[in-house]
């Protein structure tokens, strides 16, 4: 079976190939799919195959594609792009005879209401669902090095501002999802299963100051404000644009609504361990400073 990884050379694409191949997948059978191909070759070793694959450049995709049993679709960046995107792979992936589409999608995609990435997410699950092709639906919750620079300004101001209110976030870390996306991508069993990924517990920010404080022993109190205030005080202080601060307060409306904290042990189960708590992931990224 030829295993491709679309998004290999991001941080989710390296960890799951890691994890394919620590599992026992026949490297000459992976197939590492990036825009950047010489990025992919220093990335890559071993026999795996490198195929150059862009989401933006359609000619690319069916031939980056050929001989392929499983895709494991990683989610594009660009938001605003990742619909067209996505369903620009998916077509591919149906002319090139694939047979079996992983896509990592969103925690509780089909039910968010107020998280900015839920449409795109849900409309490219239901693209796979009239694809005709086998696929697996990955929903990914919020990695847990998402908080490493919030973690970071803690500890140099002694303050996490949000608007997230007692929101809970079931975060998990990136490499805790990358070795679920292997265990699926390599094996059976898994055809039109939707699995619904996060951490073992849920936290509040309250909760993520209390853990900054223990992990650097500078005393850190969570701010919660309100949404417009969150978003102007992105821009005062953080110097962040209008767009990219409302994109951040929404999230955290997001939070407050409990579109990210539902706890499923759908993680754990599928790669047979706790989920990686976030006081470690911050512990190590905070130390190796």
């Amino acid at each position: 079976m030829t295993i491709a990884v679309a998004g290999s050379t991001g941080h989710l694409g390296r960890l799951t190939i890691e994890h394919l191949v620590a599992g026992g997948t026949d490297p000459t059978t992976i197939v590492a799919l990036a825009r950047d191909t010489l990025r992919a070759q220093q990335a890559f070793s071993g026999g795996i195959q490198i195929r150059a694959a862009d989401y933006d450049d359609t000619e690319t995709l069916e031939p980056a594609l050929s001989g392929v049993d499983t895709l494991v679709l990683i989610s594009g960046n660009d938001v605003g792009a990742r619909v067209v995107q996505h369903r620009a792979v998916i077509d591919a992936a149906k002319e090139a005879g694939v047979n079996r589409v992983v896509y990592t999608s969103m925690l509780g995609a089909s039910a968010a209401l107020i998280n900015p990435m839920g449409a795109s997410h849900a409309a490219t699950e239901n693209d796979l669902r009239e694809s005709g092709m086998a696929y697996t639906l990955m929903r990914n919750g919020w990695y847990s090095e998402n908080f490493i620079d919030t973690a970071r300004q803690a500890v140099a101001t002694g303050e996490i501002l949000g608007s997230a209110g007692d929101g809970k976030v079931a975060s998990a870390a990136r490499d805790d999802f990358a070795s679920a996306l292997a265990i699926v991508a390599a094996n059976d069993g898994h055809d039109y299963a939707t699995y619904e990924l996060g951490g073992d517990t849920a936290w509040s920010y309250a909760d993520l100051a209390k853990t900054v404080t223990e992990i650097s022993g500078r005393d850190v109190t969570y701010r919660d404000v309100s949404e417009r205030e969150h978003a102007d005080t992105l821009v005062a202080l953080a110097g962040l644009d209008e767009g990219t601060a409302a994109f951040i307060a929404t999230i955290d409306q997001s939070i407050r609504a409990g579109e990210l904290g539902t706890v499923t042990h759908d993680l754990s189960v599928l790669i047979g361990r706790p989920t990686t708590p976030i006081a470690r992931t911050l512990a190590d990224a905070l130390s190796a400073e």
